[in-house]
């Protein structure tokens, strides 16, 4: 990992030669290091295995620099990048990639200027034990997370009936995979119009689990996620054993219409895929987003509270500035069902701003309401929210919060539900026919029981069932929330979702068709 101090100095250093360009009108610079380490999870109770394999790490440095260059023509803007190297010779580099792949961009405004109004909220946030890190703790976290599942699998009675006494339960075949990652980034940020040069540092740990019973062919996972070390306690893989022993006997459900409660899972696949997408001033721009020409309207069960929250103390998304220099904050999304505002970096803001259609794409004229777009997401960013010096500036959200109105507990959830499904796990969420359109599909893959009479009943059997229906549709059916709501980082994704469950009325459940094998 490059110091802070490097970085900063790399910036500031970048911008005093940038000033002297005589053919550049205005310039970023953006430096970051970003590291990761990681351990794979491959544990076999039945097959010689190492239980933690692969621990590894990569690192990421260099430079960024967005110029707006002086023609003949009017400004064009370029983008160049340096990776491994801070050096004048690595900048001279970026600059001249950003010479060379300059081009005049009718959409462009001016870089972003800091509102002295809005301070910066979050300082030293970062865990120093996981900026310190090193390998033999990384692989200590690893099997904290398999000692944990199998100590799960060690106390559940209906394994021990299963394999006849606790001595025999290896001969069921118990396997615990997964990986357990943890990440941490520096990054420094100036411009010819933010001179001050602002630094940020973040850390995070995460941890998916998948465990399995396989002469039972019963799976269920679990998952974690902390901003601090001193929170990660091997959770997912008590988790994903739990689960793997009640998804033992699983059945099938027929194709019908029924009453769910989607868990934590479900809920954030279902945002990073399909709601969040629609939530940004980018997917308004052009004309793509479910709730169109919606601002300010309602657009889902006045039950329901979404809000993104970069500046949130504690909270595993939560870095102190943007990518573009700019203070986090809380933005409103959907509040009391209404729509509130959008996810925006600066770029996109000015762009919709100025847009002769703004006012039929928004819904209203965007000069009334101007916090309703303000750009508190704007990130360099690669999969799982890591930082990078190397792309320029899109937007991501950080901290996704979603919260009801009533605070229902899971017991009372069920009991609301009566009769129904409960989903834990689907896979492969995507919008069918567009993401305007609001439809998308998704499969049922584990953690999936039926309710009977307000309780869990039995589990259902894995990827025997399709969920499909329209995301407008699923917000204006809710049922009811939890309060308790926790931390789950999607496939990919590079947002950090407080997931809660949350029951929905009518939604369409589809049996896929059972393979038959020729006698």
């Amino acid at each position: 990992m490059i110091p802070l101090a490097t970085l900063k100095k790399t910036v500031q250093r970048t911008l005093r030669q940038l000033v002297r360009q005589k053919d550049i009108q205005d310039a970023e610079v953006f430096a970051s290091s970003t590291g990761e380490l990681i351990c794979r999870l491959n544990y076999t109770s039945h097959i010689p295995c190492h239980g933690v394999e692969e621990p590894k790490s990569s690192d990421s440095f260099g430079i960024g620099i967005l110029a707006v260059f002086k023609g003949t023509d009017g400004l064009q803007i370029g983008f160049g990048s340096e990776a491994r190297d801070l050096s004048p010779v690595g900048i001279r580099r970026a600059l001249q990639k950003a010479r060379d792949n300059a081009m005049p961009d009718p959409h462009f405004v001016s870089l972003p200027t800091r509102v002295l109004s809005t301070p910066r909220r979050l300082r030293h946030e970062h865990d120093r034990r996981i900026m310190e890190l090193n390998d033999r703790k990384l692989v200590e976290a690893g099997w904290q997370v398999i000692n944990e599942a199998l100590k799960a699998f060690a106390s559940s009675d209906q394994l021990v009936r299963l394999a006849g006494t606790k001595e025999k339960l290896a001969s069921l075949g118990l396997i615990v995979g997964g990986d357990v990652s943890l990440i941490r980034q520096r990054a420094a940020i100036g411009s010819t119009r933010m001179p001050k040069v602002q630094t940020d540092e973040s850390t995070s740990v995460t941890s998916f689990v998948t465990a399995m019973v396989e002469q039972h062919n019963a799976k269920g996972t679990g998952y974690a996620a902390a901003a601090h070390l001193a929170k990660f306690r091997g959770e997912a893989g008590a988790e994903a054993a739990r689960n793997a022993v009640k998804a033992a006997g699983g059945r099938r459900l027929p194709s019908g219409t029924y009453t769910v409660i989607l868990g934590p899972q479900p809920v954030t696949d279902i945002m990073t895929h399909l709601v969040l997408p629609s939530l940004t001033t980018n997917a308004f721009y052009s004309s793509r987003s479910a709730f169109l020409g919606e601002l300010k309207r309602s657009v889902a069960s006045n039950m329901l509270t979404i809000y993104d929250h970069g500046a949130a103390k504690g909270m595993v998304g939560s870095r102190s500035i943007t990518c573009e220099g700019l203070p986090t904050n809380r933005t409103d999304l959907i509040r009391a069902g209404v729509l509130q505002g959008l996810l925006s970096n600066h770029y996109e803001t000015e762009r919709l701003r100025r847009d002769p259609r703004a006012r039929e794409k928004l819904g209203l004229n965007p000069q009334d309401y101007p916090d309703a777009l303000t750009p508190r997401n704007g990130f360099r960013l690669s999969s799982q929210g890591s930082r990078q010096f190397n792309v320029v500036p899109s937007i991501a959200a950080t901290n996704v919060c979603i919260e009801g109105s009533v605070s229902h507990t899971t017991d009372s959830l069920l009991s609301l539900v009566g009769n129904g499904v409960y989903i834990g796990r689907i896979w492969y969420t995507y919008p069918i026919n567009g993401l305007r359109a609001g439809d998308f599909t998704c499969t049922l893959v584990g953690d999936s029981y039926l309710i009977e009479d307000g309780r869990i009943a039995a589990p259902l059997q894995a990827n025997t069932v399709r969920l499909t229906g329209n995301i407008r549709h699923l917000l204006n059916d809710i049922l009811g929330i939890t309060k308790r709501a926790r931390p789950i980082v999607g496939w990919g994704a590079d947002e950090v979702v407080y997931a809660p469950e949350i029951a929905v009325r009518g939604m369409r459940l589809t049996e896929i068709a059972q393979f038959m094998e020729r006698v």
